[in-house]
């Protein structure tokens, strides 16, 4: 479980079909095998850890539900650890399970922000509400807006200094990762059978 606030912005080390190393000095600072690490939003479990870089095995399905598999050396991750039972919880739960990737339409500067319009994946939209908490690439923000299947997030300067969403542009991807409490409920009002 983490929280949406990103710890640090890392870099991949290598990427290959199998395995990811990234490397991230205060993420690995108290590392330990089999803890779990959000990149990008995808918690990934740790297998080795040398100096500052740490290597997670991806599994096929990984690859198939996130853009994990187009990152290439070099590139900036966003990074956070597992929330302990003592953490501030200063964004929302969130899983590191991903929902499904969006697509970045619009970039809007501001004198002091940036307005940021994603397209959702079929299917997410409904679990999206205004002033409710989404995970873009493992980062906990509130929809400032949605119409339709495209929700708009704002984000402030730390946000755009710190994590990969000040560099994305637009067409590229991101992790999304709604609300599990939307998710839980429409489950059970699904087996109450009061939704068709």
């Amino acid at each position: 479980m983490f929280t949406g606030i990103v710890e640090e912005l890392g870099e991949v080390v290598k990427a290959s079909e199998a395995f990811l190393a990234v490397r991230g000095p205060l993420v690995t600072s108290d590392a330990r095998l089999g803890d779990s690490i959000s990149v990008n939003g995808v918690c990934l479990t740790v297998v080795a850890v040398e100096g500052d870089v740490f290597t997670a095995d991806v599994m096929e399905e990984t690859y198939r539900r996130t853009a994990i598999g187009r990152l290439d050396a070099g590139d900036p991750v966003n990074l956070e650890r597992a929330a302990t039972l003592t953490t501030r919880l200063g964004g929302h739960l969130v899983q590191g399970h991903v929902d499904g990737v969006a697509e970045i339409v619009k970039r809007t500067p501001a004198a002091e922000w940036e307005e940021v319009t994603f397209r959702l994946p079929p299917g997410l939209a409904k679990y999206v509400v205004e002033k409710g908490s989404i995970t873009v690439d493992g980062t906990s923000l509130t929809v400032a807006a949605i119409d339709g299947d495209e929700f708009t997030v704002g984000l402030i300067p730390t946000t755009l200094e710190a994590t990969t969403l000040g560099r994305k542009q637009i067409g590229d991807p991101v992790h999304i990762e709604t609300d599990v409490v939307a998710k839980h409920v429409e489950k059970l009002l699904q087996s109450a059978g009061s939704i068709r």
